[in-house]
């Protein structure tokens, strides 16, 4: 039903009023953060001339540190409000540019008085202290929106579900205060400003997408109700959108007691870190934590090895078909991924309890004073009902008891002596500080010669001992490193541990490279997380209670071992994972599919399917689901485009010749953000090197940190997650792409574009394009 001028200009009106209201609310705010802004400035200038300092008497050192703390106290209570206060007034100017989005006139059941409900970014009280001008968008009732057409319809609140009819569902387009367009529909959102939203050119970090949120991925957002939530997504349907608006929802929700660091993202690399990095600030929230699990990998291991990344990984999976052994790595790759394995480490462990622990000698000063034959006795002297890390605690104790007993006997050793002559005056006065406030010696006590030389020998032993004391503590008497690599060095161990499973067919292959790599310093990513996994089943799992909400995006490329040590590592959390099959690009993910089914009870998942892609135009999502299997099921968002082009080049300087003049001729249409995508990191360079000299470009590599609008060059796995308004992929050959496991490849490049999306060859073009 098409709505009238009239009503046309009353809804105008509305948003004037609103407007108005912020407008008052702005300046009161903006009134308010700058007295709270100048009693910080003032407290900060003055704040010791308001404490009382004496330490000298006791009971006044305690009235000292009240003085201070309250001074402390009444300082972070203020940068709190101002904090508040500047993330209000972020929230209210960008209100009064779009006040609210949608509304919805709802009935409840029992009640005769229809309630209108607009919804906006955050919520907007009228002046009077109990209406509400604006909802929340994230608000119970707000679910209304998203969920329902007009009639039936009812919404979850915390003491229950109300019932009742949805009257009417309004939408509206406003920018800078004006009413673009008005429309009432009867479905979640309507085309006209998904068009508006979806036609826009792509920017260098990802928008907020709550005015356009669908009924699919409003289920994503407000799912509460269990332990794991899978989200199975096709390209370009919203998935991290979705999840991204899904933590402003569960800040919101628990606002008393759940703050932003609880809550872990997961994210492929640091650049899309980077792109994503501004979606919670403009919807007032703070940024979660965010690392990459290869950043989580490094901070383990960086100490004792060279740790191959997961880039590198696949660049020698796509590059290094001919080299010996490469079928060999495959396998490995596979195999040292799997649950199999990691049942493998489990009977190794329990192996363990009863014999084979392998330790280092304790050594001080170059001789060995523990040996780890004696250490490795005692070990196996404990209660062998206890587990490895309990034992281990025992051993701890031992091991310091020992190390007293040989400090005590090292401190008649000519060495200390030596030490103690060559003390300069500063590290004298240190040493007698230290041990007068640790021993309580009398200021006398330096007076005699031959008890002055006692204490300073068992001062310099004593620091001299502090890093073995810190290593035992630490656990480093144990050989991680060699119980690993005994696994595929020893037949004998292997066997015993694999019962009736198979090893893969190139078992003495992998065990001899996977033995290579150790001996020169070096683990391979796929050695990663089950040397991890081996060394924390030892020492004994840490992890962190703390977080309570773990995010994992493209979780395709998560092996089923990773998922599970994941777990392990938040045995607290809550998961969102989300991915898509069809661009699993990692040689372990082949058949796996997002391998959670066993890390939770069925009763406590929910899979939720998006099969709707929004991101592309129409003829981009027909033109890319022909490359996969099953890809008819991916439904395209009615949005009209150019035909993606596919151009053929007689070699590598009319493929650059030609990119460079396609790339101009986008540029002066208006295009911003342009992408020459190159299957490796290896063809990637070569791409930039041919057409940087005519047009300006960017290279990214695994290392960048930032995503800049202009023109990239970037490999196929870097730009997953990101999109663009154009993709020109930069050779789509049959060389390039002519095996079954570079098809995903193919099929993730090309779907980064939002417009346009132009392919070039040289020889034959790939069979997925034919």
């Amino acid at each position: 039903m098409s709505i009238s001028e009239q009503e046309k200009r009353k809804e105008q009106e509305r948003v004037d009023q609103v407007i108005d209201t912020i407008d008052r609310q702005l300046g009161t705010l903006q009134e308010q953060a700058g007295h709270v802004k100048a009693d910080i400035v003032n407290i900060r200038k003055h704040f010791w001339d308001d404490v009382t300092v004496n330490v000298d008497d006791p009971s006044e050192a305690i009235e000292t540190y009240v003085s201070i703390k309250q001074q402390a106290e009444v300082l972070s209570e203020r940068e709190r409000r101002h904090r508040h206060a500047q993330k209000r007034l972020h929230l209210l100017t960008r209100l009064k540019q779009s006040p609210y989005f949608g509304r919805i006139d709802f009935t409840e059941d029992g009640d005769n008085e229809t309630q209108p409900i607009t919804l906006g970014l955050t919520s907007l009280l009228h002046e009077n202290g109990h209406d509400f001008l604006i909802y929340d968008w994230r608000a119970p009732i707000s679910s209304l929106y998203y969920d329902y057409g007009p009639g039936p319809a009812q919404y979850d609140t915390p003491t229950g579900t109300i019932t009742g009819t949805l009257e009417r569902k309004r939408q509206y387009i406003i920018r800078d205060g004006r009413i673009r367009s008005l429309f009432d529909t009867s479905i979640t959102i309507g085309d006209e400003l998904l068009q508006e939203v979806l036609g826009q050119q792509a920017e260098n970090q990802m928008k907020t997408i709550v005015a356009t949120i669908q009924k699919e991925q409003n289920q994503i957002i407000r799912n509460e109700g269990n332990r794991l939530l899978i989200v199975q997504g096709a390209a370009g349907s919203g998935k991290t959108s979705a999840a991204l608006q899904r933590v402003a929802y569960l800040l919101y929700r628990h606002r008393e007691t759940l703050q932003a660091d609880q809550i872990l993202l997961f994210t492929p690399n640091p650049m899309f870190s980077s792109y994503i990095s501004t979606v919670l600030p403009e919807l007032g929230e703070d940024n979660m934590s965010q690392t990459t699990f290869q950043e989580y990998l490094e901070h383990q291991l960086k100490a004792n090895f060279r740790l191959e990344d997961a880039f590198a990984q696949i660049e020698y999976v796509l590059t290094a078909m001919n080299e010996p052994g490469y079928s060999a790595r495959m396998e490995g790759i596979r195999y040292k991924s799997s649950l199999d394995f990691m049942q493998l480490l489990e009977r190794y462990v329990a192996l363990l309890k009863q014999e084979g622990m392998i330790f280092k000698n304790v050594k001080f000063r170059g001789k060995t004073i523990i040996s780890a034959k004696i250490i490795k006795k005692t070990f196996y002297s404990f209660d062998p009902s206890l587990s490895i890390p309990h034992r281990l605690e025992l051993l701890i104790d031992w091991l310091l008891k020992e190390l007293k007993k040989y400090a005590r006997q090292e401190r008649k050793q000519p060495w200390v002596e030596e030490e103690i002559q060559l003390l300069d005056q500063e590290t004298y006065l240190k040493a007698y500080q230290e041990l007068t406030r640790k021993n309580s010696y009398s200021d006398d006590s330096f007076d005699d010669y031959e008890q002055e030389q006692q204490l300073l020998a068992t001062w310099v032993v004593r620091k001299r001992f502090k890093p073995l004391r810190a290593g035992v503590k630490q656990l480093q008497f144990i050989d991680i490193p060699a119980l690993y690599r005994r696994l595929f060095a020893d037949p004998i161990w292997v066997n015993r541990c694999k019962q009736e499973q198979k090893l893969p067919r190139q078992w003495r292959m992998v065990a001899a490279q996977t033995v290579e790599k150790l001996e020169h310093g070096k683990l391979a990513y796929e050695d990663a997380t089950p040397y991890l996994y081996l060394k924390e089943r030892i020492e004994g799992f840490r992890s962190n209670t703390a977080i309570r909400y773990v995010f994992i995006d493209e979780a395709q490329d998560y092996s089923p071992f990773q998922f599970h040590f994941i777990k392990q590592l938040f045995p607290r959390a809550n998961f969102t994972v989300l991915g898509d099959l069809n661009q699993s690009i990692h040689p372990h993910a082949t058949g796996n599919g997002l391998a959670l089914s066993s890390l939770f009870e069925s009763e406590q998942t929910a899979t939720i399917r998006l099969t709707r892609s929004y991101r592309s135009t129409r003829p981009i999502i027909e033109f890319t689901r022909r490359m996969i299997p099953g890809g008819d099921k991916i439904e395209p968002f009615n949005r009209s485009g150019l035909q993606p082009t596919v151009t053929q080049a007689a070699n590598k300087a009319d493929l650059a010749s030609k990119i460079i003049n396609h790339i101009k001729t986008l540029q002066a249409a208006g295009h911003r953000t342009i992408a020459v995508i190159g299957k490796t990191a290896r063809e990637s360079q070569e791409a930039y090197q041919a057409l940087k000299s005519d047009v300006p470009l960017r290279l990214i590599q695994k290392e960048t940190a930032s995503f800049e609008s202009g023109v990239v060059v970037i490999p196929s796995y870097l730009a997953k997650g990101v999109e663009f308004d154009v993709v020109i992929l930069y050779n789509g050959s049959q060389e390039q792409y002519g095996r079954e496991n570079e098809r995903n490849l193919l099929y993730t490049a090309c779907t980064r574009a939002m417009h346009e999306l132009h392919l070039y060859f040289i020889g034959e073009r790939s069979p997925f394009l034919k």
